[in-house]
């Protein structure tokens, strides 16, 4: 005998949702919705020159530093820095397209009647500057790489009499010269109006670095947390050993 097969019921028409409100199950299985809460900075893989950076940098406060490389870890602060850099900025080598103009008018027998006083950089011409005599002033960044380029500068600077100072970044001093990065800049003259403003800054200088016994301190030679704790429990363990031969 066949069986009869009774007719399917007509399957009920799926209710349209809202797409701005789409329901979302959360997973709360491991790895799933729900992170725990912790620090996840150790699990970042980092790019590599930010591990060379900071590798340099924990390098730096172990081992014992030279002077000559100390010194440079010692800056201008904010203020004076403010003020370093707003009398520089009025005194910017001309730009491509301001020489082009200069050029043009030159051309044409216009040629400006006042004499330009502008930034001078380059590290061999800041170099005759400063064995001439002629800088009032000469301008050094605290990060150049390799750091032998201008690790004798500062020296020069002091056997001469020119006032230095060292700031933080080259590229603050590539902005002035219109570079990526300058690794120092000099000021030779300006005009009266700022003259003023030069002599604090050339005092300042004189006093924070030319004549400052602290720039021929070594640097370096800081332990690590766990390197401290080593040493605390050997001179602990060296005392208890002292007390028990002092009691016999």
């Amino acid at each position: 005998m066949v069986k009869k097969q009774g007719k399917k019921k007509p399957a009920a028409p799926k209710e349209a949702g809202n797409p701005l409100f789409e329901k979302r199950e959360r997973n709360y299985r491991i790895g799933g919705n729900l992170q725990p809460k912790r620090d996840l900075y150790r699990y970042v893989r980092w790019p590599e020159y930010i591990q060379l950076q900071r590798k340099r940098r924990v390098l730096l406060t172990r081992l014992k530093v030279p002077p000559s490389i100390n010194q440079f870890r010692s800056t201008l602060d904010k203020a004076q820095a403010t003020s370093l850099f707003r009398l520089l900025s009025k005194y910017r080598p001309e730009s491509r397209e301001q020489k082009v103009k200069r050029l043009e008018a030159e051309k044409k027998g216009e040629k400006s009647k006042t004499k330009p006083f502008l930034l001078k950089y380059g590290l061999q011409h800041i170099t005759h500057l400063v064995e001439k005599g002629v800088a009032k002033l000469v301008v050094i960044a605290h990060d150049v790489d390799p750091i032998e380029l201008v690790l004798w500068l500062p020296a020069l600077c002091r056997t001469m009499g020119i006032p230095y100072v060292i700031v933080k970044g080259k590229s603050r001093l590539g902005l002035l010269t219109h570079k990526k990065n300058c690794t120092a800049v000099a000021l030779t003259e300006v005009r009266k109006e700022d003259l003023h403003d030069l002599e604090l800054l050339v005092k300042n200088a004189k006093q924070q670095f030319n004549e400052n016994p602290d720039t021929a301190k070594w640097g370096g030679g800081v332990m690590g947390a766990k390197s401290v704790k080593r040493q605390e429990e050997k001179e602990k363990l060296i005392a208890q050993e002292a007390a028990k031969k002092a009691g016999f």
